[in-house]
Protein backbone atom coordinates (compact mmCIF):
# COMPACT_ATOMS: atom_id res chain seq x y z
CA UNK A 1 0.00 0.00 0.00
CA UNK A 2 1.24 3.54 -1.16
CA UNK A 3 1.15 6.31 1.11
CA UNK A 4 2.39 9.37 -0.45
CA UNK A 5 3.86 11.99 2.20
CA UNK A 6 1.57 14.41 1.70
CA UNK A 7 -1.58 12.10 2.86
CA UNK A 8 0.64 11.22 6.19
CA UNK A 9 -1.66 13.41 8.58
CA UNK A 10 -5.00 12.37 6.45
CA UNK A 11 -4.46 8.47 6.46
CA UNK A 12 -2.27 8.42 10.07
CA UNK A 13 -4.53 6.03 11.28
CA UNK A 14 -4.32 3.03 8.40
CA UNK A 15 -0.86 4.21 8.30
CA UNK A 16 0.04 2.96 12.08
CA UNK A 17 -2.75 -0.18 11.78
CA UNK A 18 0.21 -1.74 10.12
CA UNK A 19 3.45 -3.24 11.49
CA UNK A 20 5.87 -3.28 8.04
CA UNK A 21 7.21 -0.16 6.49
CA UNK A 22 8.92 0.82 3.62
CA UNK A 23 10.32 4.12 3.28
CA UNK A 24 12.68 4.99 0.63
CA UNK A 25 14.11 8.21 -0.98
CA UNK A 26 16.04 10.86 -1.13
CA UNK A 27 14.51 12.82 1.81
CA UNK A 28 16.15 12.65 4.56
CA UNK A 29 14.48 15.09 6.62
CA UNK A 30 11.00 13.57 5.95
CA UNK A 31 12.30 9.97 6.34
CA UNK A 32 13.23 11.26 10.13
CA UNK A 33 10.00 13.04 10.25
CA UNK A 34 8.19 9.73 9.38
CA UNK A 35 10.39 7.43 11.68
CA UNK A 36 9.35 9.83 14.32
CA UNK A 37 5.63 9.85 13.45
CA UNK A 38 5.98 5.91 13.40
CA UNK A 39 8.20 4.72 16.48
CA UNK A 40 7.00 7.76 18.95
CA UNK A 41 3.22 6.18 18.37
CA UNK A 42 4.01 2.81 18.48
CA UNK A 43 6.52 2.95 21.46
CA UNK A 44 3.83 3.71 24.06
CA UNK A 45 4.55 0.22 25.59
CA UNK A 46 8.37 0.69 25.24
CA UNK A 47 9.41 -1.80 22.92
CA UNK A 48 12.84 -3.03 22.55
CA UNK A 49 14.15 -1.05 19.68
CA UNK A 50 17.28 -2.93 17.34
CA UNK A 51 18.91 -1.59 14.19
CA UNK A 52 20.17 -3.42 11.39
CA UNK A 53 22.48 -2.13 8.26
CA UNK A 54 21.85 -4.16 5.11
CA UNK A 55 25.27 -5.66 4.86
CA UNK A 56 24.64 -6.76 8.86
CA UNK A 57 22.17 -9.28 7.75
CA UNK A 58 23.63 -9.98 4.65
CA UNK A 59 26.82 -11.31 6.98
CA UNK A 60 24.43 -12.30 9.12
CA UNK A 61 21.08 -13.45 8.80
CA UNK A 62 20.99 -15.66 11.27
CA UNK A 63 21.75 -12.77 14.20
CA UNK A 64 18.73 -10.74 12.06
CA UNK A 65 16.12 -13.98 12.06
CA UNK A 66 17.09 -14.39 15.42
CA UNK A 67 15.91 -10.74 16.43
CA UNK A 68 12.89 -11.21 14.78
CA UNK A 69 11.35 -14.40 16.17
CA UNK A 70 12.96 -14.70 19.76
CA UNK A 71 11.26 -13.31 22.65
CA UNK A 72 12.37 -9.87 24.10
CA UNK A 73 13.85 -9.44 27.62
CA UNK A 74 13.13 -6.65 27.95
CA UNK A 75 9.66 -6.09 26.55
CA UNK A 76 6.77 -7.54 25.25
CA UNK A 77 7.61 -5.73 21.98
CA UNK A 78 10.32 -5.41 18.81
CA UNK A 79 10.72 -2.18 16.45
CA UNK A 80 13.37 -3.21 14.14
CA UNK A 81 14.80 -1.06 11.60
CA UNK A 82 16.76 -2.21 8.92
CA UNK A 83 18.92 1.12 7.13
CA UNK A 84 20.52 0.96 3.52
CA UNK A 85 17.73 -1.62 2.48
CA UNK A 86 17.85 -2.75 -1.71
CA UNK A 87 16.73 -5.77 -3.19
CA UNK A 88 19.72 -7.95 -1.45
CA UNK A 89 17.37 -8.33 1.33
CA UNK A 90 14.14 -9.15 -0.88
CA UNK A 91 14.67 -13.22 0.24
CA UNK A 92 14.73 -12.05 4.03
CA UNK A 93 11.89 -9.61 3.78
CA UNK A 94 9.46 -11.84 1.61
CA UNK A 95 9.77 -14.33 3.82
CA UNK A 96 9.08 -12.05 7.25
CA UNK A 97 6.07 -11.04 5.11
CA UNK A 98 4.90 -14.76 4.68
CA UNK A 99 5.51 -15.72 8.39
CA UNK A 100 3.79 -12.32 9.95
CA UNK A 101 5.44 -12.53 13.59
CA UNK A 102 3.57 -10.82 16.13
CA UNK A 103 4.77 -7.94 18.03
CA UNK A 104 7.68 -6.98 15.55
CA UNK A 105 7.43 -3.35 14.02
CA UNK A 106 9.15 -3.63 10.83
CA UNK A 107 10.89 -0.60 9.25
CA UNK A 108 12.81 -0.39 5.94
CA UNK A 109 14.63 3.02 5.07
CA UNK A 110 16.40 3.15 1.64
CA UNK A 111 17.67 5.18 -0.86
CA UNK A 112 16.06 5.93 -4.44
CA UNK A 113 14.32 2.78 -5.51
CA UNK A 114 13.50 2.81 -9.43
CA UNK A 115 9.97 1.24 -10.53
CA UNK A 116 11.56 -2.25 -11.30
CA UNK A 117 12.97 -2.66 -7.55
CA UNK A 118 11.31 -5.57 -6.25
CA UNK A 119 11.76 -4.35 -2.90
CA UNK A 120 9.43 -1.56 -3.91
CA UNK A 121 6.73 -3.88 -5.45
CA UNK A 122 6.40 -5.83 -2.69
CA UNK A 123 5.62 -3.03 -0.33
CA UNK A 124 3.10 -1.15 -3.01
CA UNK A 125 1.23 -4.32 -3.56
CA UNK A 126 0.91 -5.95 -0.88
CA UNK A 127 -2.34 -4.51 1.69
CA UNK A 128 -0.63 -5.23 4.90
CA UNK A 129 2.29 -3.12 4.29
CA UNK A 130 3.20 0.48 3.91
CA UNK A 131 5.45 2.18 1.41
CA UNK A 132 5.95 5.82 1.69
CA UNK A 133 8.12 7.69 -1.17
CA UNK A 134 10.11 10.39 0.13
CA UNK A 135 10.54 12.75 -2.80
CA UNK A 136 12.54 16.39 -2.27
CA UNK A 137 10.42 18.79 -0.58
CA UNK A 138 8.86 21.68 -2.70
CA UNK A 139 8.31 25.23 -1.31
CA UNK A 140 4.95 24.34 -0.68
CA UNK A 141 5.96 21.40 1.51
CA UNK A 142 8.26 23.57 3.39
CA UNK A 143 5.89 26.92 3.76
CA UNK A 144 3.19 24.17 5.56
CA UNK A 145 6.26 22.80 8.09
CA UNK A 146 7.28 26.80 9.31
CA UNK A 147 3.41 27.22 9.41
CA UNK A 148 2.06 24.58 11.20
CA UNK A 149 5.58 25.12 13.54
CA UNK A 150 4.55 28.83 14.19
CA UNK A 151 0.82 27.85 15.22
CA UNK A 152 1.99 25.31 17.71
CA UNK A 153 3.97 27.48 19.37
CA UNK A 154 1.99 30.87 19.05
CA UNK A 155 4.45 32.83 16.97
CA UNK A 156 3.37 35.17 14.01
CA UNK A 157 6.18 35.82 11.45
CA UNK A 158 4.77 37.68 7.96
CA UNK A 159 5.10 36.64 4.55
CA UNK A 160 7.81 37.40 3.52
CA UNK A 161 10.14 36.50 6.75
CA UNK A 162 8.40 33.36 5.93
CA UNK A 163 10.33 33.17 2.65
CA UNK A 164 13.56 34.78 3.40
CA UNK A 165 13.80 31.52 5.64
CA UNK A 166 12.61 29.47 2.88
CA UNK A 167 15.01 30.80 0.65
CA UNK A 168 17.87 30.21 2.95
CA UNK A 169 16.87 26.81 3.44
CA UNK A 170 17.57 25.34 0.16
CA UNK A 171 14.92 23.31 0.16
CA UNK A 172 16.32 21.21 2.97
CA UNK A 173 13.83 20.82 5.71
CA UNK A 174 16.58 19.81 7.97
CA UNK A 175 17.99 22.71 7.88
CA UNK A 176 14.91 24.85 7.95
CA UNK A 177 14.02 23.01 11.44
CA UNK A 178 17.15 24.43 12.66
CA UNK A 179 16.30 27.90 11.74
CA UNK A 180 12.51 27.63 13.24
CA UNK A 181 14.21 26.34 16.81
CA UNK A 182 16.28 29.57 16.71
CA UNK A 183 13.29 31.42 16.15
CA UNK A 184 11.00 29.50 18.59
CA UNK A 185 14.36 29.85 21.30
CA UNK A 186 14.33 34.14 20.43
CA UNK A 187 10.59 34.26 20.70
CA UNK A 188 10.07 32.87 24.13
CA UNK A 189 9.17 36.51 25.22
CA UNK A 190 8.14 37.59 22.09
CA UNK A 191 5.53 36.07 20.29
CA UNK A 192 5.50 38.27 17.17
CA UNK A 193 9.18 38.60 15.59
CA UNK A 194 10.13 40.92 13.18
CA UNK A 195 11.79 40.43 9.52
CA UNK A 196 14.87 42.50 11.11
CA UNK A 197 14.83 39.62 13.51
CA UNK A 198 14.97 36.75 11.48
CA UNK A 199 17.78 38.70 9.19
CA UNK A 200 19.71 38.08 12.41
CA UNK A 201 18.78 35.47 13.53
CA UNK A 202 19.33 33.14 10.37
CA UNK A 203 22.57 34.40 10.03
CA UNK A 204 23.19 33.80 14.02
CA UNK A 205 27.25 34.66 14.60
CA UNK A 206 26.99 31.62 17.40
CA UNK A 207 25.75 29.59 14.06
CA UNK A 208 29.74 29.74 13.29
CA UNK A 209 31.03 28.95 16.98
CA UNK A 210 28.57 26.05 16.53
CA UNK A 211 30.17 24.59 13.49
CA UNK A 212 33.55 24.96 14.66
CA UNK A 213 32.41 23.04 18.11
CA UNK A 214 31.16 20.16 15.73
CA UNK A 215 34.13 20.05 13.71
CA UNK A 216 36.42 20.60 16.38
CA UNK A 217 34.28 17.55 18.31
CA UNK A 218 34.73 15.41 15.11
CA UNK A 219 38.60 16.11 14.87
CA UNK A 220 39.27 15.23 18.57
CA UNK A 221 40.86 18.70 19.23
CA UNK A 222 39.85 18.54 23.09
CA UNK A 223 41.41 21.94 24.12
CA UNK A 224 39.56 24.04 21.74
CA UNK A 225 36.15 21.56 21.72
CA UNK A 226 36.05 22.70 25.32
CA UNK A 227 37.26 26.57 24.86
CA UNK A 228 34.16 27.24 22.12
CA UNK A 229 31.68 24.89 24.46
CA UNK A 230 32.80 27.74 27.55
CA UNK A 231 31.60 30.17 24.95
CA UNK A 232 28.26 28.73 24.28
CA UNK A 233 27.39 27.28 27.79
CA UNK A 234 24.46 29.51 28.50
CA UNK A 235 20.91 28.96 29.51
CA UNK A 236 19.99 29.52 25.98
CA UNK A 237 22.15 26.86 24.34
CA UNK A 238 20.06 24.86 21.69
CA UNK A 239 20.67 21.01 22.05
CA UNK A 240 18.46 20.04 19.33
CA UNK A 241 20.00 22.76 17.17
CA UNK A 242 23.82 21.40 17.17
CA UNK A 243 22.53 17.74 17.49
CA UNK A 244 21.15 18.17 13.54
CA UNK A 245 24.38 20.16 12.84
CA UNK A 246 26.00 16.86 13.87
CA UNK A 247 23.79 14.66 12.04
CA UNK A 248 24.10 16.40 8.83
CA UNK A 249 28.02 16.43 9.15
CA UNK A 250 28.26 12.55 9.68
CA UNK A 251 25.81 12.32 6.95
CA UNK A 252 28.34 13.89 4.42
CA UNK A 253 31.18 11.93 6.03
CA UNK A 254 29.45 8.68 5.31
CA UNK A 255 28.39 9.86 1.56
CA UNK A 256 32.45 10.49 1.32
CA UNK A 257 33.36 7.33 2.60
CA UNK A 258 31.16 5.26 0.67
CA UNK A 259 33.09 7.15 -2.28
CA UNK A 260 36.48 6.22 -1.59
CA UNK A 261 37.15 2.93 -3.22
CA UNK A 262 36.39 5.01 -6.49
CA UNK A 263 39.27 7.58 -5.80
CA UNK A 264 43.73 6.90 -5.51
CA UNK A 265 43.85 9.71 -3.31
CA UNK A 266 41.80 11.93 -0.29
CA UNK A 267 42.36 15.14 -2.33
CA UNK A 268 40.85 13.69 -5.66
CA UNK A 269 38.08 12.30 -3.52
CA UNK A 270 37.54 15.51 -2.10
CA UNK A 271 37.06 17.38 -5.76
CA UNK A 272 34.85 15.04 -6.59
CA UNK A 273 32.15 15.63 -3.38
CA UNK A 274 28.82 17.47 -4.25
CA UNK A 275 28.42 19.74 -3.11
CA UNK A 276 31.56 21.13 -3.38
CA UNK A 277 33.54 21.15 -0.35
CA UNK A 278 34.76 24.74 0.94
CA UNK A 279 38.88 24.91 0.17
CA UNK A 280 39.08 26.43 3.90
CA UNK A 281 37.20 23.14 5.02
CA UNK A 282 39.27 20.81 3.18
CA UNK A 283 41.51 19.94 6.01
CA UNK A 284 39.43 19.35 8.42
CA UNK A 285 37.13 17.00 6.63
CA UNK A 286 40.39 14.87 6.02
CA UNK A 287 41.32 14.80 9.69
CA UNK A 288 37.61 13.72 10.19
CA UNK A 289 38.01 10.90 7.71
CA UNK A 290 41.06 9.60 8.92
CA UNK A 291 39.36 9.27 12.57
CA UNK A 292 36.58 7.68 11.76
CA UNK A 293 35.51 4.67 9.49
CA UNK A 294 32.29 3.87 7.96
CA UNK A 295 30.98 1.61 11.01
CA UNK A 296 31.66 4.25 14.07
CA UNK A 297 30.43 6.61 11.66
CA UNK A 298 26.96 5.15 11.55
CA UNK A 299 26.82 4.36 14.78
CA UNK A 300 26.98 7.55 15.77
CA UNK A 301 23.93 8.60 13.57
CA UNK A 302 21.73 6.05 15.39
CA UNK A 303 23.06 7.40 18.81
CA UNK A 304 22.51 11.16 18.19
CA UNK A 305 18.80 9.60 16.98
CA UNK A 306 18.60 8.59 20.57
CA UNK A 307 20.34 11.34 21.99
CA UNK A 308 17.98 13.71 20.57
CA UNK A 309 14.71 11.60 21.86
CA UNK A 310 16.24 11.52 25.51
CA UNK A 311 17.03 15.38 25.51
CA UNK A 312 13.32 16.12 24.42
CA UNK A 313 12.12 13.44 26.90
CA UNK A 314 14.02 14.84 29.75
CA UNK A 315 14.43 18.11 29.24
CA UNK A 316 15.75 18.79 32.89
CA UNK A 317 18.98 16.98 32.27
CA UNK A 318 18.92 17.65 28.23
CA UNK A 319 22.17 19.37 28.67
CA UNK A 320 24.05 16.68 30.21
CA UNK A 321 23.02 14.39 28.41
CA UNK A 322 23.94 16.39 24.97
CA UNK A 323 27.48 17.16 26.69
CA UNK A 324 28.27 13.89 27.76
CA UNK A 325 27.62 12.49 24.42
CA UNK A 326 29.75 15.09 22.54
CA UNK A 327 32.75 14.86 25.05
CA UNK A 328 32.38 10.99 24.18
CA UNK A 329 32.62 11.66 20.83
CA UNK A 330 35.64 14.28 20.91
CA UNK A 331 37.50 11.73 23.38
CA UNK A 332 37.29 9.09 21.40
CA UNK A 333 38.32 10.98 18.01
CA UNK A 334 41.49 12.13 20.29
CA UNK A 335 42.28 8.43 21.33
CA UNK A 336 42.11 7.51 17.57
CA UNK A 337 45.64 9.22 17.06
Amino acid sequence: MIIKNFEINKKIKNLLSKNIYLIYGENIGLKKDIREIIENAKNKEKSEIISFYENDILSNDKNFYSSIYSGSLFSDKKIITINNGTDKIFKHVENIFDDNPENVLLIIYSDILQKKSKLRNLFETNKNAVCIPCYLDNERDLQNIIIDELKKNNIYLSRESINLIIEKSNNDRNYLRNEIEKIKSFSLNKPKVDIQDIKDLINFSGEHKSEVLINECLCGNISQYKKILSELYTNTMNQIYLLRILSNKIQRLLNIKKMENQHPDLDGLLSSVKPPIFWKDKDVVKKQLKVWNIENLKKIVLEINNIELLCKKNPQISKTIFLNFFTKLCKTANNSF
